[in-house]
């Protein structure tokens, strides 16, 4: 039986763990967190931290693991293939280039240097290096080597800058933040998965990822539709640059989570590549849209199995997803849809219960559950997802859970 190694232990590992399982595989979590969910359904639990690639190492020795995987887990992606190295086991690509990949100020500088298109960014660790009046505002300011938009914010004027700067920073592992130029999108940014083989690239697929202004991060994805309606000369243009990224890097098999828009200069842009699969649920997503498995895949390959690879996407239906999120901190009292919206809803996925407290959206972490719907007809699931508000109320009241509910 081989032994599969997941870091981290959030509920997007949960369909990881059961492509494992039905492939006979032993699978071991870890973290530092032991009362994550996934811990519950894996077969094994180490408390370890899985940034600490010295520790992850010492526990796949002496586990004699088959495979790791970072799977939607961001902290854990340069850990697992150090170890994947060290132990010569199969890696979704040279240590290097995922260390490249995982930060922000290093992918953008790669990116300049190789002639593909980029936004004027800079990698900082402190506001007195950066040369504020050669800015050209409005400025991004994100954490080199964070994800789920924690820590990201726009600033429109200078006086802005210090608290974002130390906002970025306080998410930042390595105490990193980079300034970019905004890149106003033209229609939507994308936000989705695809699929290598042997550094083949053989899935590619883009949607349309919404943000709620409302929100207290409206930088935080919200939601996002399929089939995407970016140009398919943009989502062409992109594909190539992702092709010959991914060779440079010498790349290998897996799945990456990849962020790219068309900017309004009508430049598209790759803004993000990641060799994992991405959260909310995006992978699973998929499989519904195009009935094609990239998580049995990515697992497949972690093991050094045969791998079913995903074939090019062919989109069935109209589809969106709803990050389900509270404007407000405050109890959680329900989850209400119109009629119509049940009448297209495939999944819901309620992650809290009537009288647990939940946060505001501050980021993907404060997620409180999921919807998955197939609409009728793009018109119909493009006017519901413009106005989520028209359809899906959740009532949170302020305060703590009262005496006797859950807390």
């Amino acid at each position: 039986m081989k032994t599969l190694l997941l870091l981290g232990g959030s509920r997007y590992l949960l369909p990881v763990i059961r492509e494992a399982k039905a492939l006979g595989c032993r699978v071991v979590t870890c973290d530092y967190l032991p009362d994550n969910i996934a811990h519950r359904y894996s077969d094994a639990y180490a408390n370890v931290s899985i940034v600490d690639r010295e520790a992850v190492l010492a526990l796949a020795r002496e586990l004699r693991i088959d495979g790791i995987m970072s799977f939607a887990c961001d902290p854990g992606v340069v850990t697992a293939a150090y170890v994947a190295e060290k132990l010569g086991l199969p890696n979704v690509g040279p240590l290097a280039s995922v260390e490249l990949l995982q930060d922000k100020g290093r992918f953008r500088r790669f990116l300049r240097e190789n002639g593909f298109p980029v936004p004027r960014a800079g990698s900082f660790a402190s506001l007195d290096e950066v040369p504020v009046r050669e800015l050209r505002f409005p400025q991004m300011v994100k954490p080199v080597d964070s994800a789920g938009s924690k820590g990201v914010s726009r600033v429109d004027a200078p006086e802005a800058l210090p608290a974002a700067v130390r906002h970025a920073l306080d998410f930042s592992r390595c105490g990193r933040f980079i300034l970019e130029d905004f890149i106003a999108p033209v229609g939507f940014p994308s936000d989705t998965e695809c699929f290598t083989l042997e550094g083949e690239l053989r899935f590619v697929s883009f949607n349309n990822q919404y943000f709620d202004p409302k929100a207290d991060n409206p930088y935080t994805p919200a939601g996002f539709t399929w089939p995407s309606t970016m140009p398919e000369s943009a989502q062409r243009d992109l594909t190539e640059q992702l092709r010959r990224l991914l060779g440079l890097l010498h790349m290998g098999t897996t799945v990456y989570n990849v962020e790219s828009r068309l900017g309004s200069d009508g430049v598209p842009y790759l803004m993000e590549v990641s060799p994992r699969g991405g959260g909310n649920r995006l992978c699973e997503l998929l499989q519904y849209t195009t009935g094609e498995n990239l998580i049995r895949a990515a697992v497949q390959a972690a093991l050094g199995l045969p791998v079913d690879a995903p074939k090019s996407p062919v989109y069935t239906g109209h589809w969106s997803y709803v990050a389900l999120h509270s404007y407000e901190s405050g109890v959680f009292r329900g989850l209400e849809l119109s009629p119509e919206a049940r009448e297209s809803l495939v999944e819901e996925d309620l992650w809290v219960k009537p009288g647990e407290r939940v946060e505001a959206f501050s980021g993907a972490n404060k997620t409180i559950g999921t919807l998955v719907l197939n609409w009728p007809d793009q018109a119909s699931r493009d006017r519901h997802m413009a106005d989520l508000d028209s359809w899906l109320r959740i009532r949170v009241e302020p305060g703590q859970p009262r005496k006797g509910e859950q807390a």
